[in-house]
């Protein structure tokens, strides 16, 4: 990707910037591809930890009840985002300014962002986050991502600094 910037306006801007400007109103060009995957895969990345899963607590636990009617609820939403998505792409946990939280989905590279949204929690549905481990098998890794893997912790945080309620 740098290849493909040097000597352009992209060049020296943030990640960010690269993806909202490639995203070109919804007609991506060549950079975005690739400037919005490292951006979704750092994202998915940090959205997990060892040892995590579990429940989130505090304000973000409150929003997840109200948004979604349970922790458990969620849950299925979730993973019937990621189950739902044909092919490539991720689930999402968006938040507005508000702290109300919906469940998007997305394919390919695009994500929330490019909308103007805010997402907070996301889940690679693409075959490689799981083959090695599961072969074809998407639902019983959804199942280990959100019992076993997300940082709730980090979820918490960017839901506190989207939503202004540190």
């Amino acid at each position: 990707m740098n290849k493909q910037i040097a000597g352009t306006e992209l060049e020296g801007k943030s990640l960010e910037e690269i993806v909202l400007s490639s995203w070109n109103s919804g007609k991506p060009t060549p950079v975005f591809n690739n400037a919005a995957q490292v951006w979704n895969h750092t994202f998915f990345w940090e959205s997990m930890k060892a040892n995590g899963g579990g429940a989130p607590t505090g304000k973000l636990a409150d929003a997840i009840n109200a948004s979604f009617g349970s922790f458990d609820e969620f849950k299925n939403q979730f993973k019937t985002a990621g189950g739902t998505q044909f092919g490539s792409g991720w689930a999402w946990l968006v938040t507005d300014k508000s702290g109300k939280l919906s469940i998007e989905k997305t394919p390919n590279a695009v994500n929330p962002v490019v909308e103007g949204k805010t997402p907070i929690l996301t889940m690679d549905v693409w075959e490689h986050a799981y083959y090695l481990d599961v072969q074809n098998r998407r639902p019983d890794y959804m199942t280990t991502f959100v019992d076993k893997l997300i940082d709730w912790e980090n979820v918490a945080k960017r839901y506190a600094a989207a939503t202004g309620s540190q």
